[in-house]
């Protein structure tokens, strides 16, 4: 069967060294005995080695013709022993699907060499189906995969770095260059694992803290005092004294995740003070 033709409207850029997909694939090995999703399989260099782990395994895919491809190699058994149905191959978009429908509601571990272009809308749906998803690996852009393992202090330190730690581990594990791809990307890449703490519940409001670690650093180079006004307005001000808290004299990049989450708690009280002070008719 010919070769799937890279399409540049889908960020393929299909892996063709055989031992660095292998090592990708084993990373799974980190979080053994339940099954295995692979985002965005394309010819399928990552999937012969994730197939023959012993664990219920599945791929989702966007593309037809790589969908083709798979069906006509890799899972060509399957469909010939299930009347041409398979049940591993999943065509769609991952970012649309119900993850709980996978696997029964069952744990799985979430792999892939990911399209570049989408890679932290996948980390943001990890996040969200957190409880489904134990681990998270797989190869990414460099710069992304720097800015989710960064540590308070670095320039990649960001969002993605504070979101995600509040929830997972996260290894950088090794750097692919980009002669080993085709068509080779303009960048390096790198792959990691993420691997679920033993966070259940946050120390602070989930939603609010979203919110302010991403109005932080909308002005990262800003002192708090200033990134943070904007969470503020006319009719719900920050009460007198807020902005001169010591806290308020950092930029956000200095910030460890626990302290997003008393900063998260700092804004919430300074909320609702002022929401309950405006219910009493004391302004």
């Amino acid at each position: 069967m010919k070769q799937v033709r890279p399409k540049k409207n889908l960020g393929q850029h299909f892996l063709t060294d055989l031992s660095i997909a292998k090592r990708i694939a084993d990373t799974v090995d980190a979080c053994p005995d339940i099954p295995v999703l692979e985002v965005g399989p394309g010819m399928g260099v990552m999937t012969q080695y994730l197939v023959e782990k012993p664990r219920p395994f599945k791929v989702v895919e966007i593309d037809r013709e790589s969908v083709e491809y798979l069906k006509q190699t890799l899972f060509k058994e399957e469909l010939s022993a299930n009347g041409q149905q398979s049940t591993s191959i999943i065509e769609g978009d991952f970012l649309r699907m119900d993850l709980r429908q996978l696997f029964a509601g069952q744990q799985f571990v979430l792999t892939g060499n990911y399209p570049y272009d989408i890679s932290s809308q996948i980390f943001f749906k990890m996040l969200e189906n957190r409880d489904l998803i134990p681990c998270c690996t797989g190869m990414i852009q460099r710069e992304v995969a720097l800015r989710i393992a960064s540590e308070p202090g670095n320039k990649a330190y960001g969002i993605l770095s504070v979101l995600i730690q509040a929830w997972y581990d996260v290894e950088y594990l090794f750097t692919v260059e980009p002669s080993v791809f085709n068509p080779p990307p303009k960048v390096q890449s790198a792959v990691i694992r993420m691997t679920r703490n033993k966070v259940q519940h946050l120390n602070c409001d989930e939603d609010l803290f979203k919110k302010v670690v991403k109005t932080a650093f909308n002005q990262r180079r800003k002192m708090l005092r200033v990134s943070l006004r904007p969470l503020f307005n006319s009719t719900n001000s920050a009460p007198e004294g807020f902005f001169e808290h010591e806290i308020m004299t950092k930029r956000p990049e200095q910030l460890t995740v626990m302290q997003f989450f008393d900063l998260t708690n700092m804004v919430g009280n300074a909320l609702c003070a002022r929401t309950q002070n405006i219910d009493l008719g004391q302004e």
